[in-house]
């Protein structure tokens, strides 16, 4: 039983597809899976799909490479939104600052924006995060995101800043990159997170694990993630399927 923190079924790639696309990650014993929506046309259509599965649900956030299209009616609507029953995080959010698309402050305050807003109405935040590590930490410390908590999405930095995000409360999820043979940071990461602090996703269609990596990827591939941590933690793959969907669980506050 495997659960699929992150995956974007609501992208155009799935379009065609995307009930077969479902249906062969049920059959590969992906049980749970979170569809992120970030923007005005991911948004609705993920909670459209989580609308029609029982054991599909959705996270809406504004991400950080659209944050110059961001307004304060784009955070009223996701607080509106927050309140489906279908909805479990605020996300995805954060930095990114390897596309400039959006200028470094406007993408600081979208994001504390967004924190506010996830503690205001208790749920965890997923955070997208790249190459802007050091103000990720200072924003989350400053607004003290500890109170909700949440992840650290396809997490591809070093391990030494693992435990800064431990402390305040959030989980260490990874993804396709950690099957990569030259990936030496997420196997280092993948061996030392404690368990109770670790999922797993795979950011579907992106960032496919090998043998499938340059390829479209699906939730049906977290299997393949699953069992390279269990490998490198050399511990029983379906023992490590139990946990971090135990602990994805509970972070989504999601009943059995």
């Amino acid at each position: 039983m495997l659960f699929d923190t992150h995956v974007h079924l609501n992208a155009r790639q799935f379009k065609d597809d995307r009930d077969e696309t479902i249906k062969r990650a049920f059959q590969a014993g992906v049980k749970y899976m979170v569809v992120v929506g970030f923007d005005h046309e991911t948004i609705p259509i993920a909670i459209e799909i989580a609308e029609q599965y029982e054991t599909i649900y959705a996270a809406v956030g504004w991400h950080p490479v659209d944050a110059i299209h961001y307004s304060k009616e784009c955070l009223a609507w996701i607080e509106e939104l927050s309140a489906h029953k279908k909805v479990v995080a605020i996300g995805e959010m954060g930095l990114d600052y390897h596309w400039d698309t959006s200028p470094k402050k406007v993408q600081q305050e979208v994001f504390r924006e967004q924190i506010r807003l996830a503690k205001r109405l208790q749920m965890p935040i997923i955070i997208h995060n790249r190459e802007a590590t050091e103000d990720i930490i200072t924003i989350l410390q400053e607004e003290k995101a500890e109170e909700v908590g949440g992840i650290m999405h396809c997490y591809s930095d070093r391990v030494e800043y693992v435990p800064a995000f431990l402390k305040m409360n959030f989980y260490i999820s990874l993804g396709g990159p950690v099957t990569f043979k030259n990936a030496k940071a997420p196997k280092e990461v993948a061996a030392a997170v404690p368990l109770d602090r670790l999922l797993i996703e795979t950011d579907a269609p992106y960032l496919a694990p090998h043998p499938f990596r340059g390829k479209r990827n699906e939730p049906a591939h977290v299997q393949l993630v699953a069992e390279q941590i269990a490998h490198l933690r050399n511990m029983d793959y379906h023992e490590l399927s139990k946990i971090t969907t135990n602990n994805a669980l509970s972070l989504f506050n999601i009943k059995q």
